[in-house]
């Protein structure tokens, strides 16, 4: 059976553009269309629909308030289709923390060759999205709640002496709100996180952290030194690797696996600088990115956790990483945060 899609979008010329990337393939068929939320919604409760195309700028009802209404009554694995500005950037970003699977960042102008540029992007996400695991019922963030009593001494001055390295892609940006609702403010390990992402979006994901979370987060840069307690976000279309000064380097090297940055590249520079003093963790993800870091990561006498099946919008990067036995935990994703929290203290 070919996976149905219902697209969402207020202008008919990208619907209809939209309508004819999904129609060429053999395995997608549009199930229908809808002009805003509101007619979406209505088209939801008469049509069967695998996954929902959803543009985040529209009138009547927009794209937010639309897939809050999708998560809450009728939960369906929604790519989002948005424009990369600022304003873009940012609403996407809380669409990805409010449940949907993905997105697609239409270029500038939307005009009929630009869009076809993206034409394998948006069919690839659409398979992916029809194999992603939701909750029946969208449930409030908890990022937003108290963050845990602290019981941590105050932090040492300095470059920190151990590192917690996060990779994550499909589902990952919600995931990580979850992982670090259960870590404390003043954690004794910095923190770095590669999530697959471009480069107009990663900044955006790093200020969304950083304003609901105690401690501080920012987009990665040349020059950052990795502190405990602090969040360094790699940014999009760049490798980021930790020197033996404990301090950020990028570069725009060959992608590895179509990917920059890679969750690879990160995990590998880490062992000969931090010895053991390493916690790695693979989140939801399509592929197998983090697989090879996290095997050398576990080589050096790191640790290693893997988020369960049960949890994992996308479980492939997970499973590569279990199936090849170099995960020490495998977690749902509720109870990794707070492991983390609980290993920092065996790492010497």
């Amino acid at each position: 059976m070919p996976i149905r899609v219902l697209v969402v979008d207020d202008s008919a010329f990208m619907r209809k553009l939209i309508m004819e990337i999904i129609n060429a393939q053999p395995d997608l068929e549009v199930a229908g269309y809808a002009r805003n939320g509101e007619d979406a919604l209505r088209k939801l409760d008469r049509l069967e629909v695998d996954v929902v195309t959803l543009d985040v700028e529209m009138p009547i009802m927009d794209g937010l308030e639309t897939l809050k209404r999708i998560m809450s009554d009728k939960p369906r694995p929604v790519v989002m289709l948005s424009s990369r500005t600022r304003k873009g950037s940012e609403t996407t970003i809380q669409a990805l923390s409010l449940g949907a699977v993905d997105f697609v960042s239409k270029p500038v102008g939307s005009i009929a060759p630009e869009l076809d540029s993206i034409a394998d992007e948006l069919v690839d996400k659409i398979r992916c999205a029809a194999m992603a695991q939701l909750p029946q019922k969208a449930k409030a963030p908890t990022a937003v709640k108290k963050r845990p009593v602290t019981t941590f001494p105050p932090l040492p001055e300095g470059a920190a002496s151990k590192i917690v390295i996060i990779g994550s892609s499909t589902g990952g940006p919600k995931a990580i709100e979850e992982v670090f609702a259960h870590i404390p403010e003043n954690l004794p390990a910095g923190i770095v996180v590669v999530q697959h992402m471009p480069k107009d979006f990663t900044r955006s994901f790093a200020e969304r952290l950083n304003s609901i979370f105690p401690f501080p987060v920012k987009e990665a840069q040349t020059g950052d030194v990795v502190e405990n307690g602090k969040v360094l976000i790699a940014p999009g279309d760049y490798h980021l690797v930790i020197t033996p000064e404990r301090r950020v380097e990028l570069n725009q090297e060959d992608r590895v696996m179509f990917l920059r940055p890679a969750i690879d590249v990160t995990m590998e520079s880490l062992p000969e600088v931090y010895g053991k003093n390493i916690i790695g963790v693979i989140l939801t993800g399509m592929g197998r990115d983090g697989a090879r870091g996290m095997a050398k990561i576990k080589k050096a006498g790191g640790l290693t956790i893997a988020q369960d099946r049960a949890t994992s919008t996308i479980y492939s990067m997970p499973k590569a990483v279990a199936d090849e036995g170099n995960a020490d935990y495998i977690l749902p994703l509720d109870k990794i945060g707070g492991v983390i929290t609980e290993l920092i203290s065996v790492l010497k």
